[in-house]
């Protein structure tokens, strides 16, 4: 598996939030997210937040620790990101 977490760095709704990301597919992705138990309205566009209380149980399962930029390159990368606007996966 090819999952990655970045920092929980991101305000929002009074907490902060990772982006948990794959470098190989959106089905990978769905599926760390499902046995993890993230429900999929988490799922925004190319990537799942998750709050920073989830973050250390993510990188125990397995999740790859790297920097909010590399999230970013691995999606390029991957051909996976998808900028505001464009339909969930």
């Amino acid at each position: 598996m090819a999952i990655y977490i970045d920092p929980p760095t991101w305000p929002g709704h009074g907490r902060m939030w990772s982006h948990l990301v794959s470098d190989v597919s959106y089905d990978e992705l769905h599926a760390f997210a499902d046995q993890l138990g993230v429900p999929r309205r988490a799922f925004e566009r190319d990537h799942y937040d998750i709050p920073s209380h989830r973050y250390a149980d993510v990188v125990r399962a397995g999740a790859v620790e790297v920097s909010s930029r590399e999230v970013v390159r691995l999606l390029l990368g991957a051909g996976l990101r998808r900028p505001k606007g464009r339909a969930h996966g």
